[in-house]
């Protein structure tokens, strides 16, 4: 039987495109979620692996769909091999466990896959550094400005209590509780 896996890493994505295709490519059953590949707990992959048998195929569209680490990547595959299952990459044709040379390649591109991921984070470190040092902060801007703090701090001098201080100002208790504590 030939199985296939199908991943996206957030809700926001589709993997409508991934399903089509390897239903095309002859899958007779999908499991498809929508999860990180980082997140080694993936309720679909692993009902994928435990279903598949001695002489089916598991089959994905991108190496980076299964797992983000080669030592994942090996620890997957390894475990499909034990059960004689074999493993095939639709945008990778050289990549088959079934073949001396497919699983060469599968080593090297699992490296490729790594890298490229620590790159990435890398790069996405270097940016969130660039950013701080220039002031930015990520989120969204804070919505309590330094006059409303004021009024807050003047209210509660003047013995107002946290209820009406946020009644007043249209902040939550706990919005104004937060700014109290933070002027102490």
């Amino acid at each position: 039987m030939i199985v296939g896996y199908a991943r996206v890493s957030s809700t926001g994505q589709d993997h409508q495109t991934q399903i089509d295709r390897l239903k095309e490519s002859g899958c007779e059953k999908v499991y498809s979620e929508k999860l990180s590949g980082l997140d080694r707990d993936r309720p679909e992959l692993q009902k994928a692996l435990e279903f598949v048998r001695e002489g089916d195929v598991l089959i994905i569209t991108k190496l980076d769909r299964l797992a983000r680490s080669a030592s994942h990547l090996h620890q997957i595959v390894d475990g499909l091999t034990a059960k004689g299952v074999g493993f095939k990459v639709l945008d990778d044709s050289g990549i088959d466990t079934t073949t001396r040379s497919g699983k060469l390649l599968f080593g090297i591109l699992a490296s490729f896959a790594e890298f490229e991921t620590a790159l990435r984070r890398e790069r996405q470190l270097d940016g969130i550094a660039k950013a701080k040092a220039e002031g930015k902060t990520g989120g969204r801007p804070a919505l309590i400005t330094a006059e409303i703090k004021a009024q807050i701090a003047a209210m509660k001098n003047g013995g107002a209590s946290v209820r009406k201080i946020a009644a007043e100002v249209g902040f939550s208790k706990s919005a104004v509780q937060k700014v109290i504590e933070e002027a102490r």
